[in-house]
């Protein structure tokens, strides 16, 4: 029996991915836990391994393919024994082609039987094919027929509202048919349209075109958005749409910071690499905001949150997320913990994170999730920002520049080196007087370095 191999689902977000290279090609032996191709999502470049033993009979996607969804065929596999030839050909295309087959059928159905068959068979399909929709639920689009999709868009019928007959739950021409003769997959329409009707139509982003005949011809070049710029535009659309933010400044002094640092680094004991002699570590002053941060979240737990519809979720530990700049985007690699491991420890493991960041070599889980996250533009001189928030986070801290001011101190005029954060925090999960209690303790971890390190 052929094993077909379809794109996994390499996180728990992702829906679809780019099939960037095959590692093996038609005709090779594969065993469980060799690598066969290489999935580019939209963060990450990773490596797929087979899960069965058996011979590439055919590949189905090939190389450099945009866009392949979620648990679509991409490969054949055969056991042992089986005719390789035999299932490239059929392995793959027998179960669409029988579903076309009965598609054909029931296309003539219509022409033979009146208005009465489909009203028919909407009563027993609604009790005896409920049952299967649960497996065609858990995709955005519902799986249908492209003919049950045609005739379900110019009637205006809501696919997700049909229950299909077809295959595994599949909607097909008949249901869509049942469904505009009951009316019942309408029902939500008129819904929409009430709820609408009482409140102002959300305004509209500019067409392409439109926003094409604003430039003089031939005064441009259109560059095609790649997955993550799509998924960054996604998601920050999202928060700004339904995080209601608000923010905290406070200004931070970090002499006593940077002479610490200095010291530390200085101690540093050397290590034999490749490359020589080098530093065990080197610490920079994002470190020591990452592990403030931490430590802030630890003292202020009622700020450690996230919001969802049913309950507040308290987390336990201190994962800080951390906005890295890659080519084409950011990513936000996350450290776990932080507020139990040493600055040397931090330092090291940003490093690690930083580089293979950028290589695009990251796993989902070192950078999905975290409880809060740091942006830090102050090594670009931008004095101060505000972010925005990365659900499930409740805050964020922007960082600036830190810089000579004129301070008052007991009544004199002084000298500090400076640094404005300011804290976006989500108003549904941490309120104004929560949100400046972490905001001050950040404050104070910063400007009192020593109790970092003990």
């Amino acid at each position: 029996m052929p094993i077909n191999i379809t794109m996994p689902a390499l996180s728990p977000t992702m829906e679809e991915g780019n099939l960037a290279k095959w590692l093996v090609k038609e005709g090779d032996k594969v065993g469980p836990g060799d690598v066969i191709a290489e999935i580019e999502t939209d963060k990450a470049t990773m490596e797929v391994e087979a899960v069965d033993e058996g011979t590439v009979a055919k590949i189905v996607v090939p190389a450099g393919t945009e866009g392949v969804k979620v648990n679509a065929l991409i490969a054949i596999l055969t056991a042992d024994g089986e005719d390789v030839a035999v299932a490239a050909q059929g392995g793959g295309g027998a179960a669409p082609a029988k579903a076309e087959a009965k598609e054909e059928k029931k296309a003539e159905q219509p022409a033979e039987a009146p208005k009465a068959e489909p009203a028919k068979a909407e009563a027993p399909k609604q009790e005896a094919a409920a049952p299967s929709i649960a497996d065609v639920k858990s995709g955005d689009r519902p799986f249908s027929s492209p003919l049950a999709r045609r005739i379900a868009k110019d009637a205006g019928v809501d696919l997700a509202a049909v229950t299909g007959s077809g295959p595994r739950g599949r909607v097909i021409k008949k249901d869509v048919e049942a469904a505009i003769a009951g009316g019942g997959a309408k029902a939500a329409v008129p819904a929409a349209a009430a709820s609408s009707a009482s409140a102002p139509a959300a305004p509209k982003p500019m067409s392409d075109d439109a926003v094409l005949k604003l430039f003089a011809e031939g005064s441009y070049e259109l560059v095609p958005h790649d997955g993550m710029r799509k998924t960054i535009a996604k998601r920050l659309l999202e928060a700004k749409s339904t995080v209601p933010h608000f923010y905290l400044t406070v200004d931070c002094e970090l002499d006593a910071l940077l002479a610490l640092r200095q010291q530390i680094n200085l101690a540093a004991p050397m290590r034999k690499t490749d490359k020589g002699d080098v530093p065990a570590y080197k610490l920079s002053v994002n470190d020591f905001i990452i592990k403030a941060m931490a430590l802030a979240l630890r003292d202020v737990p009622e700020a450690n949150v996230s919001w969802t519809e049913s309950n507040m979720v308290k987390h336990k530990h201190s994962d800080v997320g951390v906005a890295v700049s890659i080519p084409g985007g950011l990513i936000t690699p996350i450290i776990r913990k932080a507020e139990e491991k040493t600055l040397s420890a931090i330092s090291n493991e940003m490093k690690d994170l930083a580089k293979r960041a950028r290589d695009r070599k990251l796993k989902p889980e070192e950078y999905q999730g975290g409880t809060t996250a740091v942006s830090n533009l102050g090594m670009f001189g931008v004095k101060d920002f505000a972010a925005i928030i990365n659900p499930p986070h409740a805050t964020i801290l922007a960082i600036g520049a830190g810089e000579e001011r004129a301070v008052v101190k007991k009544g004199e005029i002084k000298v500090a080196t400076v640094m404005s954060v300011t804290l976006s925090t989500d108003h549904r999960a941490v309120d104004g007087a929560l949100g400046a209690e972490l905001a001050q303790a950040f404050k104070r971890h910063i400007e009192n370095p020593m109790g970092m390190l003990v």
